[in-house]
C-alpha cells in the first residue's frame, strides 16, 4: 500500500465590519475566495492566515469552520500534463482584522462585495455550491464530496 495523495487545502470567506466579502480574480478559476494548499509543518489554520494574507494583504482572524468538502475526481492540472489528486477542502468563516487590499503573483483583483452580490460573480459550478454553503451557514458544518471535471456533481452531502 502506498502513501495516500491528497491535497489539503483550507479557503477563507473573510467578512468586514459591514458584511462584505473579501474576494479575489484568480489566473485560472475566476472570481473566488483566499485560500490554497496547506504546506507541510503548517496546520490548516496557519496555513489558511498565510493564504489569505498572500492573496490579498488582509490580516484575519477565523471564526468558524463552516464546510470540509472533498474533491473526488482526478483531472489534469491546467498545464494540460500532470494529473491532480483527490483535494480535501476546509472552508472557514473569517473576519477582517486589519490590511489594505493588494494584489499579488495569485490575484488579479482583490476586492469587497457586499453580502447579496457576491454570487453575480463566482462562476465556477464547485465554487458556486461551496460559496452558497458559506454564505448562508447556518452553525452546522456542510460535510460534501463532489467531482468538479469533466462536469460538476455532488455525490454526498450531510450536517454536523
Amino acid at each position: 500500500m502506498g502513501w495516500p495523495t491528497h491535497i489539503v487545502a483550507a479557503a477563507g470567506y473573510v467578512f468586514d465590519q459591514n458584511n462584505n466579502l473579501l474576494i479575489i480574480k484568480t489566473m485560472n478559476r475566476g472570481w473566488d475566495c483566499t485560500g490554497g494548499q496547506i504546506e507541510t509543518g503548517e496546520s490548516v489554520e496557519e496555513g489558511l492566515l498565510r493564504e489569505i494574507f498572500e492573496e490579498s494583504g488582509v490580516k484575519a482572524k477565523i471564526k468558524s469552520l463552516c464546510g470540509i468538502y472533498s474533491n473526488v475526481g482526478t483531472h489534469l492540472y491546467y498545464d494540460g500534463q500532470t494529473m491532480v489528486p483527490t483535494k480535501v477542502m476546509m472552508d472557514f468563516i473569517c473576519e477582517y482584522e486589519s490590511g489594505e487590499l493588494r494584489i499579488s503573483e495569485e490575484s488579479s483583483e482583490v476586492i469587497w462585495v457586499p453580502r447579496e452580490e457576491v454570487m453575480n460573480y463566482v462562476t465556477a459550478h464547485a465554487m458556486r455550491y461551496r460559496f452558497e454553503k458559506a454564505l448562508n451557514f447556518d452553525g452546522k458544518v456542510t460535510y460534501a464530496s463532489y467531482v468538479s471535471n469533466p462536469e460538476f456533481r455532488v455525490l454526498s452531502e450531510r450536517f454536523v
